[in-house]
C-alpha cells in the first residue's frame, strides 16, 4: 500500500483472529522468553527493542502495523485520511478519533487529554525522549473534545503517521505520568515499571532484567480476550538457551530473536516441540562509528558532543578502511545463512527505499591498508600497529553478549589487526547495553567506545522517523538523561534539510529518492554507519500456540491478545 493510497483513504482493517476464545483467560498461562531482558516498561525512556516489546502487552498506540505492513486502528476508531477528512487537504493537520468505550486498565476512560499529554511528555525539552523523532515537525497537539485530538505540523506532512503510531509511540496515561515530565521522567519508577495501559495485559510484578508477571486486563475492550489469564515473560540468558527452551524442551511457548547459526536452529527444530518463524523487514546488523572523543579523561558533556571530535575516526579514510577490511559474505555465512543477506544499506527494506548499492560487498584488505597509508597511519616500529603523531591506531569495539555477535567481533578484530588496527573487544549484558539507564556508563546511547555493533529497525514501511533520528541535536547527552537516537553524534545541516524535505514530500517515488540520498549520506558517503547484514527476524513458538503472526513491521507481540492454546 503506497503512502498516497493510504492518505486518500484505502486503509487496512484489523485482522481478526480465529473464533477460538470461549472466555477471557480460559487457556491459562503463556510463557515468553526474551534473552535480552527488559529493564523498563516505558518505550519513551528506552530505544531497546526488548523494552518496547515487553511494554506493548500493556501500552498501545492509536494505530499500528499488521504483519503485512498495513496500518490498522487500535485505540482509534479509524485511520485518518484526506478521503475521510481526518487529514487536512493541505496536509498540515491530522485528526484522530479515539474509539468509544476505550478504558485504561484501572477502569478510567481513555481521552484525548491522554494523547495530548503523551506528546507533551515526549516533546518536553528536558525529558530526553527516546522516540523524539516520531514528533519531528509537530507544532501543536490539541484536544478538540474527549475523543478527538488534532495534531498540527509546522509544514505540510504527506506522511502524518508518526506520532502515536506503532509500538514505539504508544499512549501513556496522563494521570499516572502527570508528575513525570522533563528531568523527572527517569525518577518515576512506579510508572515506568508498572504502566497503566489499554492492552490485553496488566503488570503484576516487574523485576528489571529478570522476570515480568502479567495478568489479563479486566477492562480490555474485547470481553473474550485475551485467551490467556497469565503471562510469564522471562528475560536474560542467551539466544541458544531461549531456542532450546521452546524448540527442544517446550518449557516456554515463545522465544524472540533467535540470533543463532541456521544449522543450530535446524537441530533444535528436529526435536519436534515447536517451529521457527522468520521474516525479512528492515533489520540491519551494523557497526556504528563514534564521531566524538570517548576518552574517560573528558567530562561527560564533552564526550556527548562533536565539540571534541574523535581523534582518528573523524577522518573518513579511517572509517572507510575499517569497512573495506570486512568480509560481509563470510559474516552472513557464519552467523545467519539463509536468514541473512549482505547489505551496504541502513534501510534495506522496503525495496523502493533501498539503494541496492553493493559497494561494501567485497572485502579489500590491500585497499584498506593503502587508504590508511594515505591518511598517514604507518607501522614505523614493526609491532603490527599503525601510529601517527605519537598515537597508536587502537579501537575499543563493543557490543552486547551473544554468540553470533562474539563470532563477528572475533572475525572483524582479525581483519582489522591485519590492516594494522589494534582492536580491544568488549561485550556487555544486553539488559545493560540496551537498558537506557542514565547512571550506567555501558549503554549504547552513551557510546563510551570507539565503535559499537548492534541491530535495530523501525515501525511501519516508511523510514521517515528512522532517518530523522540523525538530526543535529538528537544526540544523547547529560541534559537529555542520555536519551536520544543520534548515538554517533552525526551532524550535517545538509542532512537536516533533507529530513525536512522528506517530511513535506508526498510523491512516493520522490520520497524514496530522498530517503536513499539520506541513507547514502550516513553510509557510503561518510561511513558513519557501516552496515553488515540485512537480518531476517527469527523467533520460535511451540506447536500448540495458535494465533501467532510474526510481524517485522511492529512489535512481535503486536497481536498477543489473539494468541490461544490449540487443543
Amino acid at each position: 500500500m503506497t503512502l498516497k493510497t493510504l492518505l486518500m483513504g484505502a486503509v487496512a482493517t484489523a485482522a481478526l483472529a480465529p473464533a477460538a476464545f470461549a472466555e477471557r483467560g480460559a487457556d491459562g498461562e503463556v510463557s515468553i522468553i526474551y534473552w535480552q531482558a527488559p529493564s523498563i516498561l516505558n518505550p519513551y525512556l528506552s530505544g531497546g527493542t526488548k523494552d518496547i516489546e515487553a511494554a506493548s502487552l500493556v501500552v498501545e498506540p492509536l494505530a499500528r502495523y499488521n504483519e503485512m505492513g498495513e496500518m490498522v486502528p487500535f485505540l482509534a476508531s479509524e485511520i485518518p485520511t484526506v478521503g475521510n477528512g481526518g487529514v487536512s487537504e493541505d496536509l498540515t493537520t491530522i485528526t484522530w478519533k479515539i474509539a468509544p468505550g476505550m478504558m485504561w486498565s484501572d477502569g478510567t476512560p481513555v481521552t484525548s487529554a491522554d494523547v495530548k499529554f503523551t506528546a507533551e511528555y515526549c516533546m518536553h525539552p528536558e525529558g530526553g525522549c527516546a522516540q523524539a523523532a516520531f514528533f519531528d515537525g509537530v507544532e501543536n497537539v490539541e484536544a478538540i473534545d474527549d475523543l478527538t485530538v488534532k495534531v498540527t505540523f509546522n509544514q505540510p506532512k504527506p506522511n502524518p503517521y508518526g506520532p502515536f503510531v506503532g509500538g514505539q509511540s504508544p499512549i501513556i496515561q496522563a494521570a499516572q505520568f502527570a508528575d513525570c515530565l522533563g528531568a523527572k521522567a527517569p525518577e518515576c519508577t512506579e510508572a515506568n515499571f508498572n504502566p497503566i495501559g489499554t492492552g490485553p495485559f496488566v503488570v503484576d510484578d516487574f523485576r528489571p532484567n529478570d522476570v515480568i508477571q502479567y495478568s489479563a486486563n479486566p477492562n480490555y475492550r474485547d470481553p473474550a480476550k485475551p485467551a490467556f489469564a497469565k503471562v510469564t515473560f522471562k528475560g536474560g540468558g542467551d539466544a541458544a538457551a531461549a531456542g532450546r527452551s521452546v524448540l527442544e524442551t517446550g518449557e516456554f511457548d515463545y522465544a524472540w530473536n533467535l540470533q543463532l547459526a541456521p544449522d543450530v536452529i535446524a537441530r533444535m527444530e528436529s526435536a519436534g516441540k515447536g517451529k521457527a518463524i522468520a521474516g525479512f523487514g528492515p533489520l540491519v546488523e551494523r557497526i556504528e562509528m563514534n564521531m566524538t572523543n570517548p576518552s574517560p579523561d573528558l567530562p561527560p558533556e564533552t564526550r556527548a558532543t562533536v565539540a571534541e571530535p574523535h581523534p582518528f575516526l573523524s577522518d573518513i579514510r579511517v572509517r572507510k578502511a575499517l569497512s573495506m577490511a570486512i568480509d560481509r559474505p563470510l559474516l552472513v555465512e557464519v552467523g545467519y545463512g539463509q536468514a541473512g543477506k549482505v547489505t551496504c544499506d541502513l534501510v534495506p527494506a522496503p525495496a523502493m527505499f533501498a539503494s541496492g548499492d553493493m559497494h561494501c560487498a567485497t572485502q579489500d584488505i590491500e585497499g584498506a591498508k593503502a587508504l590508511l597509508e594515505e591518511a598517514g597511519w604507518t607501522d614505523s616500529d614493526g609491532d603490527g600497529v599503525r601510529e601517527k603523531d605519537g598515537m597508536e591506531l587502537s579501537v575499543l569495539y563493543q557490543t552486547s553478549t551473544n554468540a553470533v555477535r562474539q563470532d563477528f567481533q572475533a572475525l572483524i578484530k582479525a581483519w582489522w589487526e591485519e590492516i594494522g588496527v589494534e582492536t580491544e573487544l568488549r561485550n556487555l549484558d544486553a539488559s545493560v547495553f540496551f537498558g537506557g539507564d542514565p547512571g550506567s556508563p555501558d549503554t549504547f546511547q552513551k557510546f563510551y567506545a570507539d565503535v559499537e555493533m548492534y541491530a535495530n529497525t523501525f515501525n511501519g514501511t516508511d523510514p521517515q522517523q528512522y532517518l530523522a533520528a540523525y538530526r543535529c541535536g538528537n544526540e544523547p547527552r547529560p541534559e537529555s538523561q542520555w536519551q536520544g537516537e543520534n548515538i554517533n553524534r552525526f551532524c550535517d545541516p545538509e542532512y537536516d534539510a533533507l529530513i525536512d524535505e522528506l517530511a513535506r514530500t508526498g510523491d512516493i517515488e520522490k520520497r524514496a529518492e530522498i530517503a536513499i540520498k539520506m541513507n547514502n549520506m550516513l553510509t557510503k558517503d561518510t561511513y558513519t554507519i557501516v552496515p553488515l547484514v540485512h537480518r531476517g527476524r527469527v523467533s520460535a513458538h511451540v506447536n500448540d500456540l495458535g494465533g501467532v503472526k510474526l510481524n517485522v513491521w511492529d512489535s512481535e507481540l503486536w497481536n498477543v491478545a489473539d494468541w490461544y492454546r490449540i487443543n
